[in-house]
C-alpha cells in the first residue's frame, strides 16, 4: 500500500577484524588441517588475512560487512568444516574428561531384579522407610537388639513413624496383612527396600538395599518361595550358591524354624527366606501362612556371575547313573549334593535329587536319598568303566565325609 522503502538502520556496516587460530579450529573439529589450507578455505568466502602470504599460526582476519553471523572462532571453524567436508572429519569422542551415558552395574541389576519379580507374578510395592518401634516386637526380634540398631527421628510425625527401619520385613508384612484383610485370596509382592544400619561415615546410617519378596495363597509354600529365589540367582548367574539352615541371628526369630533357609554365595550370606513364624503372623492378625524372602542387594551384586559366553552343544552322548545313599536325618540334601560335585573327577555335568525315602528297609533315624547323575566328556564318548570310576569316587567321598553309604 505504501510505496518506497523505509530503512531505520542508523549506521553503515563496516568490516570487522577477529583473531583466527588454526590450532584452536583443529581442536574444535577434531581434525589436523594445515593452517595455510584453513586460510584458503576462508578466502573463498572473502574472509582474508591482512598479510600477503598465508601465515602458519594465529592471525587477524577481516570479516566482510555482510557477514554479521561470523562473530568468533567457532564460526570460523564452521566455515573451514564446510569446505573441508563434513564426511572427511573423523568420528571421535570428546577429548579430556568425558561422561558416557548408560546404566551403572547397580542400576542394571536393579532393573533386572524388578523385571524378574514381575515376570514371576510379583507386584511392586513402595513403603515408608520409617516405622514404629513396636514393629520389632511384632516380628519377634529381641527388643534390646532392635533398639540398639535403630536411628531415632528427631521430629517424628508420631510414634508409628519414629525410627528408621533396619529390616524391610515389617513393611512387607503390613502390606500383606492389608491385602489379607481386604479378602484377597492371594498376593505376591516385592520391594527393593532401603534400610538404615549403623556404621556409616560421620555417625550417619549405612544405607543399603534389600530385595524383599512376600506372598500368601493356595499355591504358595516354602518350595514355591525357594523356587523364586533360585530363579533369581540363576538368572543373574550367581556363583557358588548353596542353602543352609538358620544362622542363629536375631532376625531368624521372625521365621518358622523348620521352614526357612539361608542363601549363601561361597562364605557370604545373601539372605534368608521361608515361612513367617506363626506367632509373628498372629501378631499381624493373619491366620494364613505368610512367606517372605530378604536378599541383600549388595551381596547379590557381589555374587553376580560374568556375562554368558557361547558354548557349542555337546557332540557326544551323556551317561546317566542313579545312586541312593543312606545317611543320618541331620544330613542335608545340599551337603550331599556338594559332596557329590566335589567327589566327581571332572565328568559330572548335572546332579538332580529325585527321591527321599524313610520306612521299611531303612534304619530308624536314617533316610535314603536318591540322585540322578549325568556324566559326559567333551572330547569323546564315555565308557562304562570311566563312568563307574567317577561314581565310585563320589561314593567314597560321601562315606568319608558324611557317613552316607550306598543303599
Amino acid at each position: 500500500v505504501v510505496d518506497g522503502v523505509i530503512d531505520i538502520l542508523n549506521y553503515v556496516p563496516q568490516p570487522r577484524t577477529i583473531r583466527m587460530d588454526p590450532e584452536r579450529v583443529n581442536a574444535l573439529l577434531g581434525t589436523d588441517i594445515p593452517a595455510a589450507e584453513q586460510y584458503k578455505y576462508l578466502e573463498r568466502v572473502e574472509i582474508r588475512t591482512e598479510q600477503h602470504d598465508f601465515p602458519d599460526g594465529p592471525a587477524d582476519v577481516v570479516i566482510p560487512s555482510w557477514r554479521a553471523d561470523v562473530e568468533g572462532i567457532a564460526d570460523l571453524a564452521e566455515e573451514v568444516a564446510r569446505f573441508y567436508g563434513y564426511n572427511n572429519i573423523p568420528v571421535t569422542l570428546m577429548r579430556g574428561q568425558t561422561t558416557l551415558g548408560g546404566y551403572s552395574a547397580e542400576q542394571k541389576l536393579e532393573n533386572r531384579l524388578g523385571a524378574l519379580c514381575r515376570a514371576f507374578g510379583y507386584d511392586e510395592i513402595i513403603t515408608y522407610s520409617f516405622i514404629s518401634p513396636a514393629c520389632y516386637d511384632k516380628i519377634r526380634w529381641p527388643r534390646d537388639y532392635s533398639a540398639r540398631k535403630s536411628f531415632q527421628i528427631l521430629n517424628p510425625l508420631g510414634e508409628d513413624t519414629s525410627i528408621m527401619r533396619t529390616t524391610p520385613l515389617p513393611s512387607m508384612l503390613d502390606i500383606l496383612t492389608r491385602n489379607y484383610n481386604y479378602r484377597n485370596k492371594s498376593a505376591r509382592l516385592y520391594e527393593l527396600a532401603r534400610v538404615y544400619l549403623p556404621g556409616g561415615e560421620d555417625g550417619l546410617a549405612n544405607e543399603s538395599k534389600v530385595l524383599t519378596l512376600g506372598a500368601y495363597g493356595e499355591d504358595m509354600d516354602f518350595y514355591a518361595m525357594k523356587g523364586a529365589v533360585e530363579a533369581i540367582l540363576k538368572d543373574i548367574r550367581a556363583v557358588d550358591i548353596h542353602f543352609e539352615g538358620p544362622t542363629g541371628a536375631p532376625s531368624d526369630a521372625s521365621y518358622h524354624p523348620g521352614r526357612c533357609a539361608t542363601v549363601w554365595s561361597g562364605s557370604d550370606c545373601i539372605g534368608i527366606f521361608g515361612q513367617i513364624h506363626p506367632l509373628a503372623a498372629q501378631n499381624y492378625g493373619v491366620d494364613a501362612e505368610l512367606y517372605c524372602a530378604e536378599l541383600s542387594f549388595d551381596e547379590l551384586l557381589n555374587a553376580k556371575g560374568p556375562d554368558p559366553e557361547y558354548v557349542p552343544l555337546p557332540r557326544f552322548p551323556a551317561v546317566t547313573r542313579d545312586i541312593a545313599v543312606v545317611c543320618g536325618e541331620k544330613v542335608t540334601v545340599g551337603a550331599l549334593e556338594d559332596c557329590i560335585r566335589r567327589g566327581a573327577k571332572g565328568l559330572l555335568k548335572e546332579v538332580a535329587l529325585f527321591d527321599i525315602y524313610r520306612g521299611k528297609g531303612v534304619d530308624e533315624g536314617k533316610k535314603s536319598v536318591a540322585f540322578n547323575l549325568t556324566l559326559r566328556a567333551d572330547d569323546r564318548s564315555l565308557t562304562s568303566e570311566e563312568a563307574d570310576a567317577d561314581v565310585k569316587a563320589v561314593l567314597e567321598l560321601l562315606e568319608q565325609e558324611l557317613g552316607a553309604v550306598l543303599r
